[in-house]
């Protein structure tokens, strides 16, 4: 497993080895898990594992990637799709049986309206990382699409747990500080990090071959209101006031637009935008179903907050 030490990775470990699977974990630094459980150092930007790692290996989850980083096009190219595309064809010289690739819905390109996509709805991308994702997943799809070898690409919505770093998190620390209540705006697909770990795990032992893309997402449709409403509630701090009407809203993202040179999505557009995914798909063909709730990871964000923590 490629990324064992990241936001992701760290809970997949866990479960597997629960699960009582044996892994050959990979993280750039070679950091331990939180359990102990060593890793392998491998910076794959710069070089791939030795071959040796692959024997007798099953299953090889990529994890690894640039994602909420303000890099440059070349970086997310090497990392997101050249490095995926070498480190699954050692996977499949070794004889590996499934490779399993977490993309993003951001390899869809931007929404055209404010219905739920299904994963062909698909536009050109206008961010590297979409790009990189995208191209990624071309690029194995044309390569292994025919082969022995099974891939799955996942496409996981916006990724919340305990841990989560983001937008989500400097939502909880502003509600904290005092932020109103935001407009009743937009609508976003996410899922609990725990259910999409089960989702990986589940993918793992699926008996389908060739080629297989699934978005993930629990299916529900979140706003920024709404989440605002639940992380107050879990801190117990009663309703919010909307005392900053929207055009207010407006120029506070625009001035933090131009303060962090941010590229891309607008932060009005990522607070208020409508971003919705079907998630029918996977629940079709797999026995995969979301059963984590937004309210138990509220009550922990704001415990993180509490504490000083993130």
């Amino acid at each position: 497993m490629s990324g064992a030490t990241g936001f992701i990775g760290r809970d997949l470990c866990q479960q597997l080895l629960e699960r009582g699977d044996s892994i050959v974990a990979l993280s750039k630094s070679g950091a331990p898990l939180p359990d102990g459980t060593a890793t392998l150092a491998v910076d794959l930007a710069r070089e791939m594992p030795k071959r040796e790692c692959l024997d007798g290996v099953d299953v090889v989850f990529h994890l690894a990637g640039i994602a909420h980083q303000k890099a440059e096009a070349a970086a997310y190219r090497t990392l997101n799709e050249l490095a995926t595309l070498q480190l699954a064809r050692l996977a499949a010289a070794a004889g590996v049986k499934r490779f399993i690739f977490l993309s993003s819905v951001k390899a869809m390109g931007p929404p055209t309206g404010d219905t739920e996509r299904s994963e062909g709805d698909c536009a050109a991308p206008r961010d590297p990382y979409g790009w990189s994702k995208w191209s990624a997943e071309n690029a194995l799809q044309a390569e292994f699409g025919s082969g022995p070898m099974a891939l799955v690409i996942l496409r996981p919505a916006l990724v919340y747990g305990p841990a989560a770093k983001g937008n989500l998190a400097l939502l909880a620390r502003g509600l904290k500080a005092g932020l109103p209540r935001p407009p009743a705006l937009g609508a976003r697909s996410m899922v609990a990090l725990g259910d999409l770990v089960d989702l990986m795990c589940l993918a793992a032992g699926q008996a389908q071959t060739g080629v297989q893309i699934w978005i993930a997402s629990d299916g529900e449709h979140y706003s920024t209101r709404s989440l605002y409403d639940e992380l107050r509630l879990a801190a117990g701090m009663g309703p919010g006031r909307g005392w900053l009407p929207t055009a207010g809203w407006r120029v506070a993202a625009a001035l933090l637009d131009l303060v962090s040179r941010a590229r891309g999505e607008s932060t009005f557009d990522k607070l208020f935008g409508t971003e919705l995914y079907s998630n029918r798909a996977v629940l079709q063909a797999t026995g995969w179903r979301p059963r984590r709730r937004f309210s138990a990871t509220a009550r922990e964000l704001m415990g993180a907050v509490k504490e000083g923590v993130g």
